[in-house]
């Protein structure tokens, strides 16, 4: 048993650890656009249009804050697109009065849609109306939720044109207000420094890509050369396979830190990120669910044990898990460092890890006895996502 526990003890050290110093390498070179050194401002008349798609199902409670926000970019030459997909709460007519204001006049635009056409995702569908109808040689896809800092865009395409990307991701700051916020992103930014790299998003040599939905900047003809969302529209994960049609087609794609240029509630409550995520996660496996269940597994290996064999283990086999316990610690003070989630958070870890393999377990169980997804208040049903994923 004491060998065994070395073994797997020693694989968790060896993981951590590793992942750990690939970050602390790699992080430093991901650009942070709220420094000083991008804030610049072009010559009048110098500036790319752009064009800012938001795509808004039943998003009274929150679009009006956004729309003012976009409204009061420090960029002359943009628009605003608000795509208003079949909503049921009185989205449509808020925007309205929003474009009837001094400030939105010939900036803000309002397309209604009332019927979702067969085989498509309504926000892909949404995002892919709002680009037929944009003017803009930069198309940046955002959601109705998300608060933008007047510099934000100004800074964004002075660095993306900088760097001569052609698709450019802001990590937006999430704003938390609860211990069971802290804690559930807190682990959810741990997977996802684990499963994709961002200092590896700019070189072309690797597989890391990057898609989020709060900020997807992208060059019009780059859109238009993958297929456009037409490509995507019954992708659930929409925005990470648009940075993976992105990163395959060999463009060049960036992310950078934007402390609060760009920010967004992600979830509220723990309730929240329970249901956000149900329906995202079976379609990150891909829908297959010997895949779920390996990867649930896995993550109770990486996430759970290291606390179980500190305890369990016994004398010096105790160690290869106190290093991994120790590696998972630095990551955290790392993640501290860019976002509002307090270093203490490292000990409800194991608590966090259990919820998520709770939620990937019941999002492929549910998806599977309904035969699809319910999202907004519309099904996808399954064998239809299976066959338009990418």
């Amino acid at each position: 048993m004491t060998y065994l526990a070395w073994i797997a003890g020693t694989l968790l050290a060896v993981i951590w650890t590793s992942r750990l110093l690939d970050a602390a390498r790699g992080m430093p070179r991901v650009a942070d656009i709220s420094q000083p050194q991008w804030d610049r401002k072009r010559a009048p008349g110098a500036e790319p249009r752009v064009s800012i798609i938001v795509p808004a199902r039943n998003e009274r409670e929150h679009i009006e804050a956004s729309l003012v926000r976009l409204l009061q970019l420090d960029y002359d030459n943009y628009e605003v697109i608000v795509v208003n997909d079949r909503s049921s709460d009185g989205t449509r007519e808020l925007v309205l009065e929003v474009a009837a204001r001094a400030e939105a006049e010939g900036r803000l635009k309002l397309i209604h849609v009332t019927e979702l056409p067969s085989g498509w995702l309504g926000k892909v569908h949404a995002m892919w109306m709002g680009a037929e109808q944009a003017s803009g040689e930069w198309l940046l896809f955002t959601d109705a939720d998300v608060l933008f800092r007047p510099d934000s865009l100004r800074r964004a395409l002075f660095y993306a044109q900088s760097e001569q990307a052609d698709h450019l991701v802001i990590l937006p700051h999430i704003i938390l207000e609860s211990p069971g916020e802290r804690a559930t992103v807190a682990f959810f930014q741990t997977l996802f420094v684990f499963g994709h790299r961002p200092w590896k998003v700019a070189d072309p040599q690797a597989r890391d890509h990057m898609g989020i939905g709060a900020f997807n900047l992208i060059r019009r003809r780059v859109y238009e050369a993958l297929g456009s969302f037409q490509v995507l529209r019954l992708e659930v994960l929409d925005d990470m396979k648009l940075g993976k049609l992105v990163k395959e087609g060999g463009y060049r794609q960036r992310n950078a830190f934007g402390h609060d240029l760009v920010s967004l509630r992600w979830v509220e409550g723990v309730t929240g990120m329970v249901n956000n995520l149900s329906k995202n996660f079976f379609a990150l496996m891909s829908f297959q669910w010997p895949r779920a269940l390996a990867s649930a597994l896995a993550l109770a290996y990486l996430n759970l044990t290291p606390f179980l064999g500190i305890w369990l283990a016994q004398g010096w086999a105790r160690l290869p898990y106190a290093i991994a316990l120790a590696s998972l610690f630095a990551i955290y003070v790392g993640m501290a460092s860019k976002s509002d989630v307090p270093v203490y958070y490292f000990f409800l870890h194991a608590v966090s890890a259990t919820l998520f393999l709770y939620i990937l377990l019941s999002s492929t169980l549910v998806t599977l006895v309904r035969g699809g997804v319910v999202w907004r208040g519309t099904f996808y049903p399954l064998a239809e996502l299976k066959r338009g994923r990418v």
